[in-house]
Formats: structure tokens, C-alpha cells, sequence
């Protein structure tokens, strides 16, 4: 796929972020069209160059976070520098930031003075608490967000302090909220030619998928705790070991797939059993379900569960490592491992795009770049001559 048929094609995006949410989120934008042209410091660029495992010095995280953006770099600090963001901007029709609240006021490139240049300018901003509020001002990350969202209280067991999950989740849910807003306020754009602020706290992205928890507690002063691999209200749903230490996650709680689940594991009593054929009976005995569940996998080596579940139309799944995606048809099927080249000529395997479109798909068209890869013909691009550029260089504001 072309990136000329991609949906976002034409769409000009300036992003302003670094690490993981607002660079998450312009990724997106990128993966289907858009031009993204990430401003990064001089001065080492985006710290997500150097996160986690590093190949000949670079994140691999990198390669995959920055792909199809262009690397431009800017010293904000330097009237010459924030005059190339206020020349990108005037020309954008998205900007994306995830500093912290008033930042970048301070730099002179706050909303005012953007949407001033450029009144049909989208701005989408990310930060710990959003723009406004007595917290507005503090520091975030996501896992802030994770805890004062929610989401941290209930994940783990009873008898355990809270757990996070293996990824920087509450990052990631804002960053998908922020790109929902920027299309909508896309829409709202193309009907009245007007940009809007799209102000996303990361808490309020995690508090937003939340579920049941806030009409529970108001109505009936219900605390959801928590409750380790199963959901009270709703049952059986939960992860069994098997004979060979593996894991099997398990979902029965639909009425009719109780029922061949229970004949599946050879309890046909609970197959029959009038008070089990609703989720609220099933509920009031779950403790004898995950019992029951539990020893019949127990007794049954992993291929032998799946396949006997596969069988009997039971949604049941190996709980996946990394390992076992890559091993994965399902994953091959839908190309979610595409192979993709390192600048030394290495092949390596990054994640596929998501969603899939029928029509017009997104797609790599190159890795995240070295560090300002696309400064020169940026500038160019705006006028500036090849003199003043090496002037800016050598100046330390680009």
C-alpha cells in the first residue's frame, strides 16, 4: 500500500512529544498517511532512542514507535528554532504535545499564539491531568495515570498489593483516546473550517474504561476489589493450570457455552443443573465451577485442553508469550508481524498495523530515523537556504 492511498494522506502533522503517549499517538497518524514531522532536541532527540534494548546503540521500541515519522531537529530555547515550529505549524493541520501543562506557553508556542497562526489548527495535548484543574500543573507518567484512574486498584490478587500490567497501558489508552479526538475534531474542522484543543489527562483515559465501577459505588456503595484471573459477576471466566504448568484462559459465561463447556470437561450434572443456567446462578457458585474447571485441566496436558475446547466451540486460549505469537498462524494469517530491515541490513520483525482496513490500509513505509534525518530538506521545504541551515547548525539550533 502506497502511502498516497493511505486515509490520512494530505494530513500534516507536527509532533511535539516525547516517549511514549503523544509519540504513540502521532505514530497512528503516521502508520495511515499522515506526514509527521517529530521535532526533537538536538541534543540526543527523544529519550526513547535509548529505552530498553538497544541495537549498535538504538531502541528497537524506536524503530517501531517512530516509523513513517520524519526527524527534524530544534533547540525550542532559540528564537530561530521556535520561528521553524511557528513556520510548520502555520502549514499543519495537527499539532500533538505531551508536555506538561504551561510548558510550552513558557516557550511562547502555547495554544494562543499556534491557533493564532493557524486558526483551523488541531491540537491534541496529553499530560498527567489535563490542561486545567488543581493537579494541572504536576507532573504525570502512566502509571500515575494507571493508579489515580483506577485501573491499579483493581489488578491483582487479594491477598497481594496492587499490581501494574507488563506495559506502559495507561500511556498507550490515552494516546488512542487523543487520536479518536483528533478525528473528530478533524470532522468538526472540515464542516466549519474552526481547529479545537484535544485536552486528554492521562487518568481519565484509564478512569474511562473503567466499566460498571462508578455506577456500582453510587448506587450501591460497591468497592470492586480485587479479584486476581476471575470477575466476580461474571462466570466462569477466569485462567487454569495444566497437567504440564501450563496456562489456559477460559471463557465459559455464556449460557450455551456453559453448558458445552461443563459437557466438554465431562461434568454433564452442571450441564443440567437448572439454578447454572443463568450468569447470576452461575455466579452464586463459582467457587465450584473454578474447582471443577480447575481439576479437569489439572488432569490434561495443554494441547489436549485447547483442543477438546476448540472442539466443543469454547473460547479458550493459551495465555501467549512472545514465544508463541511468533509461532502464531492466527497472527501470520493477518501479517501482525511484518519484517522490516535495521540500517545495518539486518532483518528483524516489528508488529503489524491496526485496525485493518479494506480499502485503503495503513502500513511501514520506513523505520523511526536517525536523529534529524529530515531537518535539511524540512527546511528547505520552508525556504531556508543551505547557508543559513549550516548557520542554525552551527549556531546549536538545529
Amino acid at each position: 500500500m502506497t502511502s498516497s492511498t493511505k486515509p490520512l494522506t494530505g494530513l500534516k502533522v507536527v509532533e511535539l512529544g516525547s516517549l511514549i503517549a503523544g509519540p504513540f499517538a502521532a505514530r497512528i497518524l503516521a502508520e495511515f498517511g499522515a506526514e509527521v514531522i517529530k521535532i526533537e532536541s538536538p541534543d540526543g532527540g527523544d529519550p526513547l532512542r535509548k529505552w530498553r534494548k538497544l541495537y549498535q546503540g538504538t531502541s528497537l521500541w524506536w524503530f517501531v514507535q517512530s516509523r513513517n515519522k520524519k526527524s527534524v531537529t530544534v533547540n525550542l530555547k532559540h528564537p530561530a528554532g521556535r520561528e521553524i515550529v511557528e513556520k510548520l505549524v502555520a502549514d499543519a493541520d495537527v499539532v500533538v504535545e505531551n508536555f506538561r501543562p504551561g510548558v510550552l506557553e513558557k516557550l511562547g508556542l502555547g495554544w494562543n499564539t499556534l491557533s493564532a497562526l493557524n486558526p483551523g489548527l488541531v491540537m491534541l495535548r496529553l499530560s498527567g491531568f489535563g490542561q486545567s484543574g488543581p493537579l494541572a500543573q504536576q507532573p504525570g507518567f502512566g502509571a500515575i495515570g494507571e493508579s489515580m484512574g483506577g485501573l491499579r486498584y483493581v489488578t491483582g490478587f487479594p491477598d497481594r498489593p496492587p499490581v501494574k500490567t507488563g506495559i506502559s497501558i495507561g500511556d498507550s489508552i490515552a494516546a488512542l483516546w487523543g487520536v479518536i479526538g483528533v478525528l473528530m475534531a478533524l470532522r468538526h474542522k472540515d464542516r466549519s473550517g474552526q481547529g479545537q484543543v484535544v485536552d486528554v489527562a492521562l487518568y481519565e483515559a484509564v478512569f474511562a474504561m473503567m466499566e460498571s465501577l462508578v455506577p456500582e459505588f453510587d448506587v450501591f456503595g460497591f468497592i470492586r476489589e480485587r479479584t486476581g484471573n476471575i470477575m466476580p459477576g461474571i462466570t466462569p471466566s477466569s485462567t487454569h493450570t495444566t497437567r504440564d504448568g501450563k496456562h489456559v484462559a477460559i471463557g465459559g459465561n455464556g449460557d450455551a457455552i456453559f453448558k458445552r463447556l461443563m459437557l466438554a470437561i465431562d461434568r454433564d450434572d452442571l450441564a443440567h443443573d437448572a439454578q447454572l443456567a443463568d450468569n447470576a446462578g452461575r455466579d452464586s457458585r463459582r467457587e465450584e465451577l473454578y474447582a471443577a474447571i480447575s481439576a479437569w485441566t489439572a488432569a490434561h496436558d495443554e494441547s489436549e485442553v485447547l483442543h477438546v475446547l476448540a472442539a466443543a466451540e469454547v473460547p479458550a486460549s493459551r495465555v501467549y508469550s512472545v514465544a508463541d505469537i511468533f509461532a502464531d498462524p492466527q497472527y501470520l494469517a493477518r501479517q501482525m508481524l511484518e519484517t522490516a530491515t535495521l540500517p545495518d541490513g539486518k532483518t528483524f520483525k516489528i508488529p503489524g498495523i491496526v485496525p485493518k482496513l479494506s480499502e485503503t490500509p495503513g502500513g511501514t513505509d520506513w523505520l523511526g530515523p536517525a536523529l534529524g534525518a529530515h531537518t535539511s530538506e524540512t527546511l528547505r521545504r520552508l525556504g531556508y537556504t543551505d547557508v543559513v541551515i549550516t548557520a542554525l547548525k552551527d549556531a546549536g539550533t538545529i
